[in-house]
């Protein structure tokens, strides 16, 4: 048996010859699917006695303190953090924390 040198095949990658654009264009047909985003200011447990005593001007207590930042979720997946801000009127949220895309994708799972 002699030792015989075969040449190197080299798959070809039809995206690898394509510019940012071009790669941008592939996926614009997902940029209109819609998101669901939700804004978390807190949490708490009550009795179901408690839920029945409430009444308008009530006040629920939260475990979250004052301040804190608030969890942002797209499609109930948390992806960042950021507090609250007001923008002509209405209220608004400045992400101040995005989760690294590693842990988006551990999220998943």
């Amino acid at each position: 048996m002699a030792d015989e040198i075969k040449e190197l095949e080299v798959p070809e990658f039809k995206d690898q010859d394509k510019t940012p654009q071009q790669n941008a264009k592939d996926i614009n047909f997902i940029l209109d699917i819609p998101l669901e985003v939700t804004v978390v200011i807190g949490r708490t447990k009550i009795l179901v006695q408690e839920l029945l005593q409430l009444g308008q001007g009530s006040v629920v207590a939260l475990e979250k303190l004052a301040g804190e930042p608030m969890e942002v979720y797209v499609n109930d997946r948390l992806i960042g953090r950021g507090e609250v801000v007001v923008v002509n009127e209405r209220f608004g949220i400045r992400l101040t924390d995005i989760i690294s895309p590693a842990e988006r994708v551990r999220q998943l799972r």
